[in-house]
């Protein structure tokens, strides 16, 4: 184990009269006559806590039993219900009493992981309940976002990992994990529960449940999917809520909660086939794990805290071992620390009752303190790159060779295609004049089909695809209509250093992703044109190409490296960007180009809409990596606390990649790959996950009795004691 370990004291010594005046203080930028929704939180402790006290001077409360793979303490639904009902009475009678007279609507009743509520109320009435002695806190909601088949070989798993746990067959079994995002599609393979011939029991500490809808019907749960809920009582309450759109069910009509699942815990050896190309069989981290969604965001709008609060609060109660959210705040929260939003706060006493909670760093990097994951309880993740690359090429008649991207097939054999660009095959009808976006291929009406037939078409690759309003998939079409060889796209100067990810095509196609290598092809296309000397009409096309292909992959990429997008640290403390004193990320895992399941529906990225499996990139991908691997932690050492599995995953991470030289991170959005250095502990945390290692950590750093709140008649202490495993990131609570 490399570096130093310390043992850090932090002692935070806070005023009521701060708590009261900041902690708890009330946005108000706008009348006292304009609803929003608050999330009040009171100092009386929330059911977990409650019944965690209890344990210690008496048995009789099943809540208070030691949570084991076999037995959960949260799984008492009578009791769990009568707290519920109480707390909830206790809500509704403040509310009446400091209220009195007034409208309001209340939206949710947490209980079990933190003791308040939702509410839709003015600024006004926010202020009255912040001045009662039984608040602790109100926040004004905020808005949130969402942040394989190669990455089990390239982090060892089938030869590491996977048979330490008794091989895929067995890897996470009796594991729940619970996603909080977009929801799940129940029919994908990936989430089937007959893949294998051995007993495949639910776990009997988890007592979720399945929300029946007409999206959602009877039957959409098994034994590998385990729970579904959804929760949209604030977006609702906003009006910003499409049920047509946005599914009033669990059902993923986004895709980015159906592949986050599937990164942690989809089924082995299920066939990725897009575009009617196989690239190769997926399976995720944990195999074996069961999975529980919690839908709180959705395609239109994101999301809200007070829904992703309720959702939270949910899988805690249910019985979920780890919480998987690759979800971000869309700005930081506002107050006297970021620690003290809703979520996190929610996420602490999750962490207290033992369940692993891992975050998404967030997709704003490469800036200093930029994360977007902010407590020390969470264990916050990076994304990196890992070997495995696609690329294409195109070979032009002056034997230049282009590179580029695009999962497509090469044209046929070694034969050379005339090119000819969209805007020299308008139709005459058609002008650049009436549509300035012509050159894009989206529609086939503008073309004169014989001049494109059996050529390769050139299209422009602009700003309009990043935005959604013009696809690869509608060129696709257009080429495909005109009955063309192939597409060849350029990129529009004003895209400037942007990073293409790889993208399927059914036709032979390629995207040069370069300004300056599109110069060159259209330098060659130009320069090769003839033209009438009196009219300076085109007479013959003499540019030719032929198109490579990009549908095997290689694996000679040096990798890891820290994505430019990744988020960096230092820890923001607040608003103000001042230093959290507190190491973020805590690692670095795959994220970036991540084969997972898509749903039917999906509509988070166009160009895999209608796809069982999509490529995505993001912090968002790179966070689940580290949930399944938890699991697996959690299943080979059921007694580890939290502080226990952060600690494996800590000590043990890579600080090197995969030829022995620093981990580099890329520094730039522009030209990343040129713009890159040695990884800080900023950018990387502890390092790059290491799976088989984590699994046979050698000396554990846990932690006990590390957090205390008490109150005295003039000021709240908090206590913080916390060990760290190479850098300071751990904590477990009482």
């Amino acid at each position: 184990m490399e570096g130093m370990y310390s043992v850090y004291l932090v002692v935070m010594v806070l005023s009521l009269g701060v708590l009261a005046g900041t902690l708890c203080q009330v946005e108000d930028g706008s009348d006292n006559g304009t609803t929003a929704v608050y999330i009040v939180t009171l100092k009386q402790a929330p059911a977990s806590h409650y019944y965690g006290e209890l344990r210690k001077n008496t048995n009789v409360f099943k809540h208070g039993v030691p949570r084991n793979r076999n037995h959960n303490s949260r799984n008492d639904s009578r009791s769990n219900q009568s707290s519920s009902s109480y707390i909830a009475r206790v809500h509704d009678s403040l509310l009446r009493r400091v209220l009195r007279g007034e409208k309001y609507l209340k939206l949710y009743s947490y209980h079990y992981l933190i003791n308040g509520f939702a509410v839709l109320v003015t600024p006004e009435q926010a202020n009255k309940l912040s001045r009662r002695k039984e608040v602790a806190n109100v926040a004004l909601d905020f808005s949130v976002r969402t942040a394989t088949t190669h990455t089990p070989q390239f982090l060892g798993l089938p030869q590491g990992a996977w048979p330490k746990a008794g091989g895929y067959e067995t890897a996470g079994e009796g594991i729940v994990i619970g996603f909080i995002d977009t929801g799940i599609d129940p029919s994908h393979p990936s989430f089937s529960d007959d893949s294998s011939l051995n007993s495949y029991p639910v776990p009997s500490h988890f007592s979720g449940i399945c929300e029946v809808t007409r999206d959602f019907p009877s039957g959409s749960c098994n034994r590998k999917l385990i729970g579904a809920r959804h929760f949209a009582a604030s977006a609702i309450t906003r009006g910003v809520f499409n049920s047509s759109q946005d599914y009033a069910s669990p059902f993923d009509g986004d895709g980015h909660g159906t592949h986050t699942a599937s990164v942690a815990a989809g089924n082995h050896g299920i066939p990725v086939i897009v575009s009617g190309h196989h690239f190769g069989n997926a399976s995720g981290m944990a195999p074996r794990a069961h999975v529980a969604v919690y839908k709180a965001l959705y395609k239109s709008f994101g999301g809200f805290a007070a829904d992703v609060v309720a959702a939270i609060d949910q899988a805690a109660q249910d019985g979920v071992d780890v919480l998987s959210l690759s979800i971000t705040p869309n700005r930081r929260p506002p107050g006297i620390a970021t620690f003290f939003n809703p979520i996190d706060m929610a996420l602490l006493s999750a962490v207290k009752a033992g369940i692993f909670a891992v975050q998404a760093a967030g997709n704003t990097g490469p800036s200093p303190k930029s994360m977007s994951s902010f407590s020390p309880w969470i264990f916050t993740v990076g994304a990196a790159s890992h070997d495995r690359a696609y690329s294409n090429s195109v070979i032009l008649g002056n034997n230049v060779t282009i590179n580029g991207v695009g999962l497509a097939p090469g044209t046929h054999k070694n034969t050379m295609l005339t090119l000819i660009s969209a805007l020299h095959a308008l139709t005459n009808e058609t002008t650049v004049a009436t549509d300035m976006y012509v050159g894009e291929c989206q529609d086939s009406r503008n073309f004169n089909r014989d001049l494109v037939k059996g050529n390769l078409l050139i299209c422009s690759y602009s700003i309009r695809f990043v935005l959604g309003l013009s696809t690869i998939k509608q060129a696709i079409a257009t080429a495909k209509n005109l009955s063309a060889a192939g597409v060849v796209f350029y990129m529009d100067p004003f895209v400037i250093g942007f990073q293409l990810n790889p993208i399927p095509m059914r036709v032979p196609g390629i995207i040069i992703p370069s300004p300056d290598d599109s110069k060159v092809l259209l330098q060659y296309y130009n320069s090769s044109l003839e033209r009438n000397e009196t009219t300076k009409q085109i007479t013959r096309f003499g540019s030719v190409a032929r198109i490579l292909g990009g549908l095997k992959a290689n694996y000679s990429n040096s990798a890891p490296k820290v994505m430019f997008y990744s988020a960096r640290g230092p820890d923001p403390e607040d608003s103000f960007l001042n230093n959290a004193d507190i190491l973020k990320p805590n690692l670095v895992a795959p994220g970036n180009l991540i084969w997972a399941a898509w749903s039917s529906l999906g509509t988070d990225s166009v160009e895999f809409q209608g796809e069982n499996f999509a490529m995505m990139s993001g912090t968002s991908m790179a966070a689940p990596h580290i949930a399944g691997l938890a699991a697996l932690i959690k299943q080979k050492f059921p007694s580890f606390s939290p502080a226990a599995i952060a600690s494996a995953l800590s000590t043990t991470a890579s600080l090197y990649d995969n030829n022995g030289g620093p981990i580099m991170a890329q520094r730039a959005y522009s030209n990343p790959d040129i713009n890159q250095s040695p990884a800080t502990p900023f950018d990387m945390g502890s390092g790059f996950v290491n799976a088989t290692g984590a699994l046979d950590p050698g000396l554990i750093f846990d932690s006990s009795k590390l957090f205390r709140m008490y109150h005295t008649n003039s000021f709240t202490s908090y206590l913080v004691f916390f060990t760290c495993a190479h850098l300071p990131r751990m904590l477990e609570l009482l």
